[in-house]
């Protein structure tokens, strides 16, 4: 994309923050010094692509690499995409702003069925010919992985290849194949059918119909210590936190889920490993919690040494820990205690089935007291909340276990004493490939809203939430799980339909869906029934190590309510997991770690307040206050400060602003005060560190002690701004308006607030106003009234009469605060 027509752009969406860039952490490589254009292509917005561990990773190994740049391209949001459309502007990486169409390989993500149509879209708009058969010489080599690749068969058309598995090892064996291809001046189709020849990549053009592709799996996680250096979102990111995978893999063996399939064997890292990368990834991105991540993160070997220990480490420094994923048999009360030592991070249990009949035939293998025992020990140490994960239509399921999860829920309530809440959420099974319950029906969405309606009557408590998942998307979901080529059709016509973000309920547009099946002439139900075991699978070609027999067993087993062990602790169940190379893997133990507070060569003894003032200029503009708050936040500890924080079960840092900034307007000379443990000894050093640990654009300017200065408050009452208008704008027209501005006695003007339109009076509060007409600049300043201010908007449109897109692209500074 050239800059001309991005700058022309960012400030007419939503939020720009998505498409900026320039983040702590991102490596924006010479592009002319590498041999090889990597495009790392997530079809999500950013805030949900960048809480993604397996992009970290991939963008990581790739740019280690010296001879390969790798950048990251994101789903645009429907209002970008309208103006990348309208501009006829293409799709681009963030760190380098180039067109999709001019990277060697995009390597798309995929992690759920609802994005493949931002899959497409994000093809189109990069320049891109959707499918494989239409691309020639010049185009990029597409490829796919994730978990949605282990049926390839609904997106097989629009991929030149498809890496099955695991990625740390297969990227770089990817990568090299291709610059190898590229130095032998092989051509588009050599290079795609050679990739063939790796292990783990299914290539349609050369894999007979019959063949099976291997899945790649990782024998030893560690010996990859990576992300150590997280790429850090610069906006609020859907989790915004150090992901530290402390195992991967699942024995645990619930009949429904694919990843606990697909993902064996388990395999574990060391926990004092774990302690030194989690300590990198503090020091190198700021953040102040670390989730640990695992398929059952309770199931992991040494959680309970480990957990301690880990906060030993890092309690001193108010760095808290959650843990994503648990079954209630698992949490015990050391844990629980050691979670709340900093922060009560939230806790989601995961019963699936209200019934211990149910749980026995998915093979869940928890029980009822279990999860209130659990539920218990939660409330007893201080939670006022825990959200309850189920699951409808499960096979075999029965309106007794529907009244079972009333029962259940209510019962956890009544664990609890006090204001305390109980958030339930309700999914509906889906059958996945690769699991015993593949060959199972999908309950109708009829079927579905019964059931949830069923169970909303019947939960009564106002100290319980009921959610639970759209039935239509559920369908759409089971249509792609087990879809076979023919479904690339429906995708495709949906796609030119309109259809995006499909996952998002309020992009969500199943009429759009339902006349794509109509032009198709598909239907849903060929997807949604059983499948008689003796039949073909689209998935068939794909081999996830589970051996078929045994997802067979598993099935019949499930059918008499029976269950099977977990592996680990029990004897092989003959998955075919296992293999020569790659065996279930625990941790060694490790030494525990002493409660460490946190200390640093800049701190004397004297507890102290500083008065920061920072710039805010380029593509940073378009943080939020919020945004821009966390980014100086998360700088501030990396450079070693300790902040002071307030009291409570959530404690925050105490920084204060003189005011918040508008998205969009840059600025020279803002002010906020820190409070931290200890004075800075050397400020010239600290600034430093704080300047080299924030996104580009924000700078620290000093740090000084702020006693003695003017306080916040006194430089919030007064503004001065200057704003550059767009060309075409007369002088004297702008010179009368501002004649007629100063002198009236009252200037009403009219602001949307939160859907109601006010009017407010602005003459007051703008106290100078003057025009530059050879630079075309605005000077004004503006007071702050007991109802806010005067937002640079309210003076381009208010006083001169501009649309709100030529406001939008007009380039507002605020210069300075005070008198």
């Amino acid at each position: 994309m050239d800059c001309t027509s991005w700058d022309e752009i960012l400030p007419l969406v939503a939020k720009p923050g998505r498409y900026i860039g320039g983040e702590v952490n991102a490596r924006v490589k010479d592009r002319s010094r590498c041999r090889l254009h990597f495009a790392l292509a997530f079809p999500e917005a950013y805030e949900v692509a960048m809480s993604h561990l397996g992009l970290q990773i991939l963008y990581d190994i790739l740019n280690r690499h010296p001879l390969v740049s790798a950048e990251r391209v994101f789903a645009p949001w429907p209002d970008m995409e309208e103006h990348l459309r309208g501009r006829n502007v293409k799709l681009s990486s963030l760190e380098s702003r180039s067109p999709l169409s001019s990277f060697d390989i995009i390597g798309f993500s995929l992690q759920y069925e609802l994005t493949y149509t931002n899959v497409l879209n994000m093809l189109e708009l990069g320049g891109v010919p959707l499918r494989s058969a239409d691309r020639r010489e010049g185009d990029p080599l597409v490829i796919a992985g994730g978990p949605c690749v282990f049926n390839p068969a609904p997106v097989l058309p629009f991929f030149d290849a498809v890496a099955v598995g695991e990625g740390e090892e297969l990227i770089t064996e990817i990568a090299e194949k291709i610059i190898g291809g590229k130095s032998q001046g092989l051509s588009r189709r050599e290079m795609v059918e050679s990739l063939a020849s790796l292990n783990g990549m299914y290539v349609p053009s050369v894999h007979p119909a019959g063949g099976r592709i291997r899945k790649r799996t990782v024998s030893d996680l560690n010996a990859w210590t990576i992300p150590l250096t997280p790429v850090v979102p610069s906006i609020q990111a859907i989790h915004n936190r150090i992901n530290l995978e402390i195992a991967r893999g699942c024995s645990r063996g619930c009949r429904f889920c694919q990843a606990g399939m697909v993902w064996r064997p388990v395999r574990e890292r060391n926990p004092g490993l774990l302690e030194r990368m989690a300590e990198e990834m503090i020091t190198a991105t700021g953040q102040e919690e670390i989730s640990l991540l695992s398929l059952s993160t309770g199931d992991y070997s040494r959680i309970g040494t480990f957990l301690p220990g880990l906060m030993n480490r890092f309690c001193g420094r108010k760095i808290a820990v959650s843990l994503p994923s648990l079954r209630p048999e698992t949490l015990t009360s050391a844990m629980i205690e050691a979670v709340r030592r900093v922060r009560k991070t939230s806790f989601t249990l995961a019963p699936e089935a209200g019934t211990e009949s149910l749980r026995a035939r998915i093979n869940k293998g928890n029980t009822e007291s279990d999860l209130l025992a659990t539920a218990g020990r939660v409330f007893e140490s201080g939670w006022k909340l825990i959200k309850l994960y189920f699951m409808l239509g499960l096979p075999g399921e029965t309106e007794r276990d529907m009244d079972g999860i009333v029962d259940l829920t209510h019962k956890v309530l009544r664990e609890g004493k006090g204001k305390i809440q109980v958030n339930a959420s309700l999914s509906t099974f889906v059958p996945k490939p690769h699991t015993p319950f593949q060959w199972e029906r999908q309950i109708s969405p009829e079927e579905i809203a019964a059931g949830q309606q069923y169970i909303k009557k019947r939960l009564r408590s106002r100290n319980i939430s009921l959610k639970w998942h759209n039935r239509e998307m559920t369908l759409l979901e089971g249509v792609f799980s087990r879809g076979d080529e023919r479904t690339a059709d429906l995708l495709e016509c949906a796609f030119r339909l309109g259809c995006r973000f499909d996952g998002w309920s309020d992009r969500f547009r199943f009429d759009l869906w339902e006349e794509a099946f109509r032009r198709t002439g598909l239907h849903a139900e060929e997807w949604l029934g059983g499948i008689g075991t003796d039949r073909g699978l689209p998935w068939d070609r794909i081999d996830c190590g589970i051996a078929r027999d045994f997802l067979l067993a598993e099935r019949e087993k499930a059918q008499k309510g029976e269950a099977t062990a977990d592996c680990r602790f029990s004897k092989c169940n003959l998955c075919g997991a296992c293999g020569e190379s790659v065996r279930i893997a625990a941790s060694e133990q490790a030494a525990p770690q002493p409660p460490q507070t946190a200390t640093s060569a800049a701190f004397e003894a004297d507890p102290a307040v500083y008065r920061l003032k920072f710039a805010k200029t380029g593509a940073s503009r378009f943080l939020s206050h919020l945004e821009t708050s966390a980014a100086l936040i998360r700088a501030i500890r990396r450079a070693g400060l300790s902040f002071r924080y307030s009291e409570g079960f959530h404690p925050h840092p105490k920084i204060s602003f003189a005011g918040a900034l508008p998205v969009g307007v840059e600025a020279l000379d803002e002010a906020a005060d820190i409070r931290l443990e200890n004075a800075v000894s050397d400020p010239g050093k600290v600034l430093d560190r704080i300047n080299e640990s924030l996104p580009a654009g924000i700078r620290v300017l000093e740090i000084i002690p702020a006693e003695g200065r003017p306080s916040l408050h006194h430089l919030a009452r007064r503004s001065r701004y200057a704003i550059f208008l767009p060309g075409g704008n007369s002088v004297a027209e702008l010179k009368k308006k501002i004649d007629e501005f100063l002198a009236a006695g009252n200037f009403l003007i009219s602001r949307n607030a939160k859907g109601k339109y006010v009017q407010k009076d602005i003459r007051p509060l703008i106290e100078e106003i003057s025009l530059d007409g050879e630079e075309g600049r605005i000077d004004y300043t503006v007071a702050a009234g007991p109802a806010g201010g005067v937002r640079p908007s309210d003076v381009l449109t208010g006083v001169f009469g501009l649309s709100a897109d030529a406001a939008a692209r007009a380039k507002v500074i605020k210069t300075g605060n005070g008198s």
